[in-house]
């Protein structure tokens, strides 16, 4: 009976710690097809991690550039809104998989990672934008 009463003291202890977390935070690694329907549907802030110098070459239409390399990266993603959902890309997927782990640190709550990147993004067919 004793070890019964244990069991479930721990159970119910864990679960109580599962609802005090609330909503935990989500990466979700996307294809540029997710990626389409998703900036159809939602209202999403894109983000850019890429060098200034990349992002001039060419950029998925409304996104905004933060560098990954920046020293002031930790800051700027501070500006974003953790409530609302976040599409990262890069070149190639690395940088943003990085960027996604520290925005799911940061405490944001719905975040995606564009698979392959802005590369993939070409790839596939899809519009870049440039600076005039």
């Amino acid at each position: 009976m004793k070890k019964i009463s244990i069991v479930l003291s721990l159970i119910f202890a864990l679960s109580l710690a599962n609802c005090e977390n609330g909503t935990q935070s989500e990466i979700k690694v996307i294809s540029p097809e997710e990626m389409q329907t998703i900036l159809e549907l939602d209202d999403v802030q894109i983000v850019d991690v890429r060098t200034p110098e990349e992002y001039k070459d060419g950029f998925i239409d409304k996104s905004q550039n933060i560098d990954f390399h920046s020293p002031t990266f930790d800051e700027d993603i501070t500006k974003l809104d953790k409530s609302k959902p976040v599409i990262l890309y890069c070149k190639s997927g690395g940088r943003s998989a990085k960027c996604s782990k520290k925005l799911k640190e940061a405490g944001f709550i719905k975040i995606y990672d564009l698979n392959g990147g802005i590369t993939e993004w070409k790839f596939n067919g899809h519009e870049l934008k440039t600076l005039q």
